[in-house]
């Protein structure tokens, strides 16, 4: 929330004890500096390495060609008619209102971070005429992942893709609206950047 102008300069006056207070260096600290950024950089280091790199997707047991047995429960519950792809993820066609259709991924490979364990769902809403983004495209994209109520756009490739992440041992009905949401998300943006067409 942002505070009006004119009570902004009162709100730091009365915050600025407070940062003085926090920036002040204990007394009884008798350790160099030099030593105290060196305990906080291996202490960050032994953090880091405890969770694993954020960044990387590792191999996941319940990954199989064959795809996610937790997920195929799933989906036959649901009553979703489905394809597992080469890489063991699960691939559905709804059928939309304007005799519009629409993709969705329900991803067997999961991602891990400290304790926490997810997995994408996704849905393809654009694809570009060569790898780059139209800046226009782009920007409406990323404004669009700002106002979603969950999920936001990431790129593949020359692709539009709008993802969900959600816990890998989500219940079949927030799985459910995990899919809806991504196949309206995508659609909607599939059908304002590309008027006329339905690609995906």
């Amino acid at each position: 929330m942002r505070l009006p102008r004119c009570l902004l300069p009162v709100a730091l006056l009365a915050l600025s004890p407070v940062a003085a207070f926090a920036a002040a260096e204990p007394a009884a600290s008798t350790a160099p500096k030099q030593t105290q950024a060196k305990q906080v950089q291996a202490s960050q280091v032994e953090a880091k390495a405890d969770r694993g790199d954020a960044a990387r997707v590792e191999a996941d047991a319940n990954a199989s060609k064959a795809g996610d047995a937790r997920i195929r429960q799933q989906l036959d519950a649901l009553g979703y008619k489905y394809q597992v792809d080469e890489d063991g993820d699960f691939v559905l066609t709804f059928g939309l209102d304007g005799d519009r259709s629409q993709m969705a991924y329900v991803l067997s490979s999961t991602q891990s971070y400290g304790k926490l364990q997810v997995r994408e769902v996704w849905s393809p809403g654009y694809r570009a005429a060569d790898q780059d983004f139209p800046a226009d495209v782009a920007n409406r994209l990323l404004e669009d992942s700002h106002l979603s109520k969950m999920g936001g756009w990431v790129k593949q490739d020359g692709v539009a893709v709008f993802v969900v992440k959600l816990d890998a041992g989500a219940a079949q009905d927030d799985l459910d609206d995990a899919i809806d949401y991504v196949v309206r998300a995508a659609d909607q943006m599939e059908a304002l950047l590309t008027p006329g067409k339905d690609e995906f």
